[in-house]
């Protein structure tokens, strides 16, 4: 991940203090977080940010690609750090550890079942669910 203060600035913010703060607890939390549940962890020590500066930050950060959204039931949307340009993920159902995929590895796929079905590929979203090793009980790992 690059530093905080240019990606902070390339979604179009000042890096303060609190911006930082926010996006450093995002680095260490590596799955996603709601806004209120990250207003609560900062907000223990007496003077983290304010929910707005939070929103404002991570909507900031998802529309400068730096972020992305998930489901968090509620209408509610959990946020997670992720590396700028084309890529998927892999999310667990259970503990909801997402882990990114290269686009590479879906590219040739998508455009596979776009081929076989007449279609020509312009653009393409995929997530994967199931059930991190961990939680499937210690299942094999493969690359």
């Amino acid at each position: 991940m690059m530093r905080v203060g240019h990606m902070l600035e390339e979604a179009g913010l000042k890096p303060t203090r609190q911006r930082v703060v926010i996006v450093r607890a995002l680095e260490r939390s590596g799955r996603p977080v709601t806004a209120q549940a990250l207003h609560a962890r900062l907000g223990r020590s007496g003077n983290g940010p304010g929910l707005a500066t939070i929103y404002r930050t991570l909507q900031a950060l998802e529309q400068a690609g730096y972020a992305r959204t998930f489901p968090a039931g509620d209408s509610e949307l959990s946020y997670k750090l992720c590396d700028p340009g084309h890529h998927h993920h892999l999310i667990c159902e259970r503990c909801g550890l997402v882990v990114e995929i290269p686009s590479c590895e879906v590219e040739e796929w998508a455009s596979e079942v776009a081929r076989r079905r007449g279609f020509t590929l312009s653009a393409h979203q995929a997530d994967v669910f199931g059930l991190c090793p961990r939680c499937a009980g210690g299942a094999r790992v493969r690359a």
